[in-house]
C-alpha cells in the first residue's frame, strides 16, 4: 500500500513539475527577456539597446530610409529584432509586447572590387520601433543620432500613422523582410489591402 502511495504521489509530482515547465517555457517564448526589454530613463527617454547587434537579423535595404539622411539621398539599412520577440511572433504570429525592432542607417559608397557595386560606408543613426502598452501609444518611434544612447518618443504621429496604413503586420514592414514573409502569408497575418511584391 505504502509503495502505491508513494507512486502516486511521484506521478502527480512530475505532472506537476512538467505543467509548471510549459507554463514556463510558453510565458518565455512569449515575452522579451529583462535583457532586450525597453528600458526607459527617469524622463522617459528609451535606452538604446546595447547588444542590437547580436539580436535577430531580419533584413538589409537600400533607399528605404525616411529619418537620417532624408529620402533625397538613399542609405543602406539593416533591420534586427530582440530574439524573444522574434521567438514570440513565430510561435503565436502577433509581435508580443516589449519587442524592440532596431534599425541602423548607413551612407553608401561606390568603388567595389567590380567598380560599379555599391557598399555601406559611414554611420548615420538608428531608428527604433518599440511595441510597449506601458507606453502612450503601444507603437512609439524613436531617431537616435551618431553617439545618442536614449532619445525621446517622435512625436506628431506621423510614424504611427504610416506604420498603421502600410506595414503588412500589425506596425511592422514584414512584407520587406523575406525570412518573415513566407511565415505571415502561410499563417495569413498580412493586412487584407497592403501592397506587396
Amino acid at each position: 500500500m505504502k509503495k502505491g502511495i508513494f507512486l502516486a504521489m511521484l506521478s502527480i509530482s512530475a505532472l506537476a513539475l512538467a505543467v509548471a515547465w510549459s507554463v514556463y517555457s510558453a510565458h518565455a517564448m512569449a515575452a522579451p527577456s529583462a535583457g532586450n526589454a525597453p528600458a526607459y530613463s527617469s524622463d522617459g527617454k528609451l535606452a538604446l539597446p546595447s547588444n542590437y547587434r547580436e539580436w535577430v537579423f531580419l533584413s538589409s535595404g537600400y533607399g528605404m530610409n525616411y529619418s537620417n539622411g532624408g529620402g533625397s539621398h538613399p542609405m543602406f539599412t539593416n533591420v534586427y529584432v530582440s530574439p524573444a520577440a522574434y521567438r514570440g511572433f513565430k510561435s503565436n504570429g502577433k509581435w508580443p509586447n516589449g519587442s524592440q525592432f532596431v534599425v541602423e542607417i548607413y551612407s553608401p559608397a561606390q568603388g567595389s572590387i567590380n567598380k560599379s557595386g555599391y557598399f555601406q560606408d559611414k554611420f548615420q543613426g538608428l531608428d527604433v520601433e518599440v511595441k510597449d502598452s506601458s507606453q502612450k501609444n503601444e507603437w512609439s518611434y524613436y531617431n537616435f543620432s551618431p553617439g545618442e544612447k536614449t532619445a525621446d518618443a517622435l512625436g506628431g504621429g506621423a510614424c504611427n500613422t504610416c506604420h498603421s496604413e502600410h506595414a503588412a503586420v500589425e506596425h511592422t514592414f514584414v512584407q520587406f523582410y523575406p525570412t518573415l514573409l513566407s511565415f505571415a502569408r502561410e499563417k495569413h497575418l498580412l493586412k487584407p489591402g497592403v501592397a506587396i511584391r
